[in-house]
């Protein structure tokens, strides 16, 4: 949620942000619903107060044996003045907030305006592999190796699913296990969060009302399954670890790392650049999270990028990093870097981790605060996440890039310590 302090001083700055965006913001029809808004704040206040003098002007009569009829009858048109003005106050600060909850977050000044054309490349890393043979694609791949069974997936739950088998389960499992326990090491506290998560942990996260139809929801009105939805990453969870809370200067920051497996309702198509696992309902993902002074957030999101792109390296993995442009970053985002793999196959790079800093955006939506150690008032965290990473598209990667002539994939090092081989050989085709 933006400062609505910012929007009343600064409305043309506001303005300006958000059609880096493409969102055209109705800012002066606010400022003159916001001033409605505070008048019929201030008209309540003062009907109450009214209601308070008449009320303890009837104690005092009465106290002292005096008539109240006469008062009773100002209290009953006090008393409707007021419920007709709060009523007026309670449609004002709706569509009040509905604006607001409306607005996305401001892109950072250094986060270019328009989509993802004008996604800016901040470096790359490594050559793309240069392969002795054609490249066969990580369908292709999986398939042959007996890795993933996307015929079984989609007959198990239909499609955008599929299944991890033998080593590719196990590939799977070693990458999860890699990612967490580097974390761990870093110093990020591993949390297992629910995976069904209320509306308002969505809310704080920026993705509802907005974005409400684009999550699985539970069915039933029973206890425990009304009013829930599956998270589609444990972002969603984490930012809403410490909602409605005041913290200490001296915690931050706070770090944590999560691994959930993640549920969209949005998924792949038959397009080559959307096949086999880089897209679909249901993928597994190692999340890092970090609650943060404001003062420290930009390096916060460094560090964020440093550990995704370290983990990439490691896999051997040629990537390269992005800094998004503003309509292309997430709604509830300032700014965002993508790391990106390539794909040999389709010639172009995938996405395996966002790193991200809301700003005060998501803090401000969940009343997340932390007093300062020297005293004074209480202020918003910045929140920040990063994929650390997504295995369903590092799983491609990593097949495509690491493959021999002879159909053959040679297994990172860093996984093989988690029971894989040093070579992935093709199988005899199941049954």
């Amino acid at each position: 949620m933006l400062d609505v302090t910012l929007i009343r001083h600064h409305p043309d700055q506001v303005r300006d942000a958000l059609r880096k965006r493409a969102v055209d913001a109705d800012i002066p029809g606010f400022l003159a619903l916001d001033a409605e808004f505070r008048a019929a704040r201030t008209a309540v206040e003062a009907l109450r107060a009214e209601r308070r003098r008449i009320s303890a002007a009837v104690g005092a009569r009465r106290r002292a044996g005096d008539p109240v009829g006469e008062l009773r009858a100002e209290a009953g048109e006090s008393a409707d003045r007021l419920a007709e003005a709060e009523a007026e106050l309670g449609s004002l600060a709706r569509r009040h907030r509905e604006f607001l909850d409306g607005l996305p977050n401001l892109p950072d000044d250094d986060v270019l305006a328009g989509g993802k054309e004008n996604n800016q490349v901040v470096r790359s890393v490594g050559s793309p592999p240069e392969l002795a043979h054609p490249a066969r694609d990580h369908v292709q791949l999986s398939e042959e190796l007996g890795l993933v069974d996307h015929r079984r997936g989609v007959r198990l739950a239909g499609s955008g699913y599929w299944v991890y088998r033998g080593d590719g389960a196990a590939l799977e499992w070693a990458l999860l296990n890699h990612f967490l326990d580097a974390h761990r090491r870093a110093g990020y506290e591993f949390v297992l969060p629910p995976h069904l998560l209320t509306e308002e942990a969505g809310y704080t996260a920026g993705q509802f009302p907005k974005f409400a139809d684009e999550v699985f929801r539970t069915g039933g009105t029973g206890e425990g399954t009304g009013g829930r939805f599956l998270l589609p990453t444990a972002e969603t969870a984490l930012v809403n670890l410490h909602r409605g809370e005041t913290l200490d200067e001296a915690d931050l920051p706070l770090k944590y790392v999560a691994y959930t497996p993640c549920y969209r309702v949005e998924s792949g198509s038959h397009r080559t650049a959307e096949r086999g696992t880089l897209r679909g309902h249901q993928f597994n993902k190692v999340e890092l999270f970090q609650f943060a002074r404001p003062a420290d957030s930009d390096a916060a999101q460094l560090e964020l990028l440093a550990r995704a792109e370290e983990l990439v390296a490691g896999l051997g993995l040629h990537h390269r990093v992005t800094k998004l442009a503003a309509a292309d970053t997430s709604p509830a985002q300032a700014k965002t870097y993508d790391v990106e793999v390539w794909l040999p196959s389709l010639g172009t790079y995938t996405e395996v981790s966002s790193v991200s800093n809301a700003r005060e955006y998501q803090a401000r939506r969940g009343g997340i605060r932390y007093r300062p150690a020297g005293g004074g008032k209480a202020a918003y965290v910045h929140t920040l996440n990063a994929s650390g990473l997504a295995t369903s598209r590092l799983l491609p990667a990593i097949l495509e890039q690491h493959q021999r002539a002879d159909g053959t994939v040679e297994v990172p090092e860093v996984l093989r310590r988690w029971g894989l081989p040093e070579v992935l050989h093709p199988r005899v085709t199941r049954g």
